[in-house]
């Protein structure tokens, strides 16, 4: 079992339809690991859709005749991006950091942002009449940034056309139980695998069965993201996922393009959920939303910017790397450099560390060897500048309560000294030194008789602590999308201390509806969590 130790920036889980969704992971195990080695990708969505500014192909769901004639005949006619210019945006990815690419060729609204034989509904029957998919790929490509692909086995268009009811989450829309819309399907997917030369990600957004097939038939090396894998949306697990995982995050609240009402995360949360997922072992699929005429949000470039400094300086620490014993120390994260005794740490205080400043640092997961160097990322810890009798030189001693590190911040990237962002340390020669703390969520279930919760756990370790408390957090999941949504952790009441390993349980009520239920331990040093069970309550 895998344990996350920090609780959740935002905390979302899957309603149990969601949880059905068949996954077969037929992907190379090589490919894998390649996947895994690359840790950030890009997220493009944009369809014709994009002028209104709202929710992306979702507003068909539910509406009314004439709004699906309006969208299936004004919004084609009008989409012509001037502007459009994807060297700008591969450009920008390169210098963040990006390493792979996924657009998307079609959304559920079935409207082909690719040239295609199987309908005319698509961007070549357009004011703008070019392949946009080919130029996406093209562009990234070209930076070195691999390619891959969003793909919608739902189709509104072809259930409109064929008198069904749009809908999504419902097996009645499925390819499988239409073997029209399978058909088409698959001829667009074997279309989009074979047009652009290897397409390396591919994402389905929705039942996989039969297409993702496709996909490796074709491309043996394909990994097959969604439908295949675990794919997170707009969260990060409170457990790590065994294997390759990843998260997929806006910006703001929107996919596509949304110039009012939109809520932006800022550069630093944005950087510090890459840390985050990067420290459970996962990729970060971020995302942008070009406007309807073909140029990037400002607030989105401003932020890919961001992180682009930030990358620039410590993007080692998370390329190539995999998990250390414990995702975190409180404030402080960390990865591993794949296959080397290399680990990095991600100082993230909340009070940010300032320029020319000393900071004594206390790590009690990790342990010195005669081989052991410390540096900060990208700093010589020679020069403070404009202050010759100051050397900011990194020093460190193993103790018997841990490992200390002394190290200055040296190297000034913003003209006010003012860096808001998490500093780096690099240390290589070290190993673990401590087993980390182990609780697991054993059973939850619904007591009709008694109208409580029974909830009951496992403490497997306490992490070197002489006592740690132990408790159950639920969630409420109730009416939430099946993908997409937003919760928070509630305490199920006291904790209780408990200093030997063990099981202990609770009783506890709620009202009627859907929730999460974890275990919880609370050690000194972290947060860790057992696996999150569904539950109804009725």
């Amino acid at each position: 079992m895998r344990l996350v130790l920090v609780p959740l920036l935002i905390a979302i889980t899957l309603l149990p339809v969601a949880a059905q969704r068949k996954l077969e992971n037929r992907n190379d195990p090589q490919r894998l690991e390649w996947f895994r080695d690359q840790g950030f990708g890009l997220f493009i969505h944009w369809t014709d859709d994009g002028l209104l500014g709202g929710v992306i192909s979702h507003s068909l769901a539910g509406a009314s005749e004439d709004y699906i004639q309006r969208y299936e005949q004004m919004l084609p006619g009008l989409f012509n991006p001037r502007k459009f210019h994807p060297q700008d945006w591969a450009a920008l990815a390169k210098l963040a950091g990006i390493r792979y690419v996924v657009f998307t060729a079609k959304h559920h609204n079935g409207f082909c942002m690719f040239e295609t034989k199987t309908t005319d509904y698509g961007v070549m029957n357009t004011p703008f009449r070019r392949d946009l998919t080919k130029e996406i790929l093209a562009a990234f490509q070209e930076q070195g940034i691999a390619p891959g692909l969003y793909f919608s086995p739902d189709d509104f268009h072809w259930l409109h056309q064929n008198g069904k009811t749009i809908q999504r989450g419902v097996a009645d829309i499925y390819p499988a139980n239409n073997p029209g819309l399978m058909a088409l399907d698959k001829a667009q997917v074997r279309e989009l695998m074979t047009q652009y030369g290897p397409v390396d990600v591919i994402f389905f957004d929705g039942e996989a069965e039969g297409l993702r097939d496709v996909a490796w038939e074709v491309n043996p090396k394909t990994v097959v993201t969604r439908g295949a894998i675990e794919t997170p949306e707009q969260y990060i697990p409170g457990v790590p996922l065994q294997g390759a995982w990843e998260a997929n995050l806006t910006m703001g609240n929107e996919w596509p393009y949304k110039p009012t009402n939109d809520n932006y995360k800022s550069g630093t949360e944005l950087i510090s959920t890459l840390i985050e997922t990067r420290a459970k072992g996962g990729n970060l699929l971020l995302n942008i939303g070009p406007k309807p005429d073909g140029e990037m949000p400002i607030q989105q470039e401003d932020r890919l910017r961001e992180i682009g400094m930030w990358m620039f300086v410590n993007g080692e620490a998370i390329h190539e790397v995999r998990p250390w014993v414990v995702t975190n120390e409180n404030d402080y994260w960390f990865t591993k450099k794949k296959d080397e005794d290399t680990l990095y740490v991600f100082v993230k205080e909340p009070e940010r560390w300032k320029l020319g400043e000393w900071k004594d640092i206390v790590l009690r997961s990790v342990e010195s060897s005669a081989e052991t160097k410390v540096t900060v990322l990208s700093q010589n810890d020679l020069v403070l500048e404009y202050q010759p009798g100051v050397v900011p030189k990194t020093t460190w001693k193993q103790s018997s309560d841990g490992f200390h590190i002394r190290a200055m911040r040296a190297q000034r990237l913003y003209t006010d000294r003012k860096w808001p962002n998490p500093v780096v340390l690099k240390i290589t020669g070290v190993k673990p030194a401590m087993t980390p703390p182990k609780v697991e969520t054993t059973s939850v279930r619904y007591d009709a008789v008694k109208k409580l919760v029974a909830a009951e756990g496992s403490l497997l370790e306490l992490g070197k602590a002489a006592s740690v408390g132990v408790g159950f957090q639920y969630k409420v999941t109730t009416g939430m999308d099946t993908q997409e949504r937003s919760g928070t952790w509630v305490d199920a009441g006291e904790f209780v201390a408990k200093s030997g390993a063990g099981s202990f349980s609770r009783t506890f009520a709620l009202k009627p509806g859907f929730y999460d239920v974890r275990a919880v331990c609370k050690h000194p040093l972290m947060m860790v969590y057992g696996a999150e069970q569904k539950l109804q309550v009725k």
